[in-house]
């Protein structure tokens, strides 16, 4: 069940970084984060119910609340064109919080992969930080870029491996995310360099952070 919520997260992920883009529309996107967060927050629910108590199955689906409530927040948020202070400010919290849970795959879980995946979250909500809670609204376009591309890596594939029993390999697969993290995002970084820096007759590129 959380490896159909995994890919959902990628979805959702996804929009929003084409959301950023420019490329859908924000209260469009809205919707649909209203969707996967409303999905994000049973299924963590569901997956303690069932776990007899079990401290790590409980562990393991406790993070899911940190994302179904950012979606639920985002979607919210737009609707009702509330400011994007507190977004960003709980999106700190989920970056803080996504380190403790990389640590406690990689020592307790020994679950080497979603522990470079939780770095990449860790990343992605620091940037939501930035852009969203101290309104660093030149990072919109190196953020939107980052988001769709999490979604696809951390979400979408990981999701299909799991559904289809292809997620092997774990050592190669936690050099493999973090080597494509340092190269990619490290690569985008020169690459979206003009959209920070507008020309001064020119507009900024991107969305507001007011969305």
């Amino acid at each position: 069940m959380a490896s159909v919520g995994l890919l959902f997260v990628g979805a959702v992920l996804f929009m929003n970084g084409m959301m950023l883009l420019g490329k859908v529309d924000a209260r469009s996107a809205a919707v649909f984060n209203l969707f996967v967060g409303a999905l994000q927050v049973l299924t963590p629910t569901y997956l303690i119910f069932i776990a007899n108590n079990e401290p790590r199955a409980i562990l393991a689906a406790s993070g899911i609340y940190l994302f179904g409530f950012t979606y639920l927040y985002v979607g919210i948020g737009i609707l009702a064109v509330l400011d994007t202070t507190g977004v960003g400010y709980y999106s700190l919290f989920v970056a803080i919080v996504a380190l403790g849970y990389s640590f406690i795959n990689f020592h307790i879980l020994k679950d080497s992969p979603f522990g470079v995946i939780w770095l990449y979250w860790a990343f992605l909500w620091f940037l939501f930080f930035l852009l969203l809670g101290l309104k660093k609204s030149s990072l919109t376009v190196y953020t939107g870029w980052v988001t769709a591309i999490e979604g696809w890596v951390t979400g979408v594939i990981p999701a299909a491996l799991l559904l289809g029993g292809y997620w092997t390999h774990p050592t190669e697969t936690a050099i493999a995310l973090g080597a494509f993290a340092v190269v990619v995002f490290g690569a985008l970084w020169p690459l979206t360099r003009a959209t920070r820096h507008p020309s001064p007759t020119a507009p900024s590129a991107g969305l507001s952070t007011s969305t």
